[in-house]
């Protein structure tokens, strides 16, 4: 007997950033300039491989253990849920970040601007939901770096989160910011995102998530879908 195969169909795009965005100045480089051809998923597409628990390591939420020493800079606790178009918790999904350091320089050969490393700092840590579709990290708050997309260009202190679904091919990338920050008005990454929804992408302080004398908390819900949903850096077609 024949599999039927079952279609994986991408929503189409609410309050996304567009490809090709004229502050980004790399978009123009590597946005698509020809019609795009849509590929049906298949079955393959859909059910695997799968990301599980055996996978993530005891100490990979917490980017302030992972070393001998502790990393130099502000400790900060970043968590929050991943929820559907339909406000309901995603449990079980691999949730990456990876950041730059407190002096905002990443641990990346292709990283070579004037700030120090960081040997007690990696910056990629993971973990998975849980059945409330509940995340939580311990890190540093990473600093602003210099980049030359304009003159005297900072981006914004900013950490990338990427999730897994049920399958490799679901995948989307976001980036979360901190609420406050003075560099927004000239980071195009963030502005290329319509106004409407560029808060989705700002965290919230946590007072009562915050742990006395040790970290200051940030909440972050990701929504995958819908009305509400967290602008990524790959946008549905």
């Amino acid at each position: 007997m024949s599999i039927p195969l079952i279609g994986y169909r991408r929503e189409g795009p609410e309050d996304q950033p567009p490809l090709d965005y004229a502050g980004y100045g790399s978009t123009a480089l590597r946005h698509p300039k020809r019609p795009l051809v849509p590929l049906p998923h298949g079955l393959t597409e859909i059910t695997g491989p799968m990301f599980g628990h055996e996978k993530v390591g005891e100490l990979d939420h917490d980017l302030t253990r992972q070393h001998a020493g502790e990393p130099i800079g502000e400790r900060i606790i970043v968590h929050g849920r991943v929820l559907d178009s339909d406000g309901r918790a995603v449990p079980d999904t691999l949730v990456e970040i990876w950041q730059a350091n407190s002096a905002g320089r990443y641990a990346h050969e292709r990283d070579q601007h004037p700030a120090p490393l960081d040997p007690n700092f990696t910056g990629a840590g993971r973990c998975v939901t849980d059945s409330e579709g509940r995340y939580e990290y311990v890190t540093i708050k990473p600093g602003a770096y210099p980049w030359r997309n304009h003159p005297n260009a900072w981006r914004s202190q900013h950490i990338h989160l990427s999730l897994f679904g049920r399958a490799f091919s679901q995948r989307i990338v976001t980036q979360m910011y901190f609420p406050g920050d003075p560099l927004f008005y000239q980071d195009p990454i963030y502005l290329a995102v319509p106004e409407s929804a560029r808060h989705r992408m700002v965290s919230m302080f946590d007072l009562d998530r915050t742990e006395p004398e040790w970290a200051l908390a940030y909440r972050f819900d990701i929504v995958l879908r819908g009305r509400e949903q967290t602008p990524t850096e790959d946008p549905h077609d």
